[in-house]
């Protein structure tokens, strides 16, 4: 029964490790394309707003009180007709996403800050003050760069965030079978 369990885990970690790769592989490829990658996002966000919005419509029409149900009708209608807007004008909608990350960037290098001033007496509030800083910077090269940056952003940040996915996991793998391996 051991060897089973061994062999199932063993066979988790290998297909772990190749989705590991893909994951890295397509991060690489993001950031290679990152405006292929802002516009593919976009779309994806809009496709999942419509399919909110038709869920939406269906509870309009399964619920039971009359205000609810016209509230819901209204706001899945709303939210259809955003994701089609989207669809339609996917630049508009990646300027706009942008410039909402460069603002969450911007933000939350202030609030690093101010938790590492609170902090800075322990050893560890350094790696505040990194992430602070780095978030900083981030959101005022987002935002000194804006409307342009649209174009790179969100492909890259996507990128970015696939490949350390994937290495993470890629690592996790290869613990684990040298751990079952031992």
């Amino acid at each position: 029964m051991n060897a089973a369990l061994q062999s199932i885990s063993l066979g988790n970690s290998k297909s772990s490790m190749t989705l590991s790769v893909v994951l890295i592989l397509l991060g690489m490829l993001a950031i290679a394309l990152p405006g292929f990658t802002s516009f593919g996002v976009v779309r994806v966000l809009a496709w999942l707003i419509i399919f909110d919005g038709v869920t939406q419509l269906v509870q309009a029409f399964r619920s039971e009180s009359g205000g609810r149900a016209i509230w819901r009708f209204l706001v899945g209608l709303l939210y259809i007709a955003g994701g089609i807007y989207l669809l339609v004008h996917p630049t508009l909608g990646l300027i706009g996403l942008t410039l909402v990350m460069a603002v969450f960037f911007f933000s939350e290098g202030v609030i690093e800050l101010a938790n590492y001033i609170s902090t800075r007496g322990r050893s560890d509030s350094k790696w505040l003050l990194l992430h602070g800083i780095a978030s900083l910077l981030l959101g005022l090269v987002i935002w000194r760069r804006w409307p342009i940056s649209s174009f790179w952003t969100i492909g890259i940040l996507v990128g970015i965030g696939m490949i350390m996915t994937g290495v993470t996991r890629l690592m996790m793998a290869l613990s684990l079978r040298k751990t079952q391996q031992a």
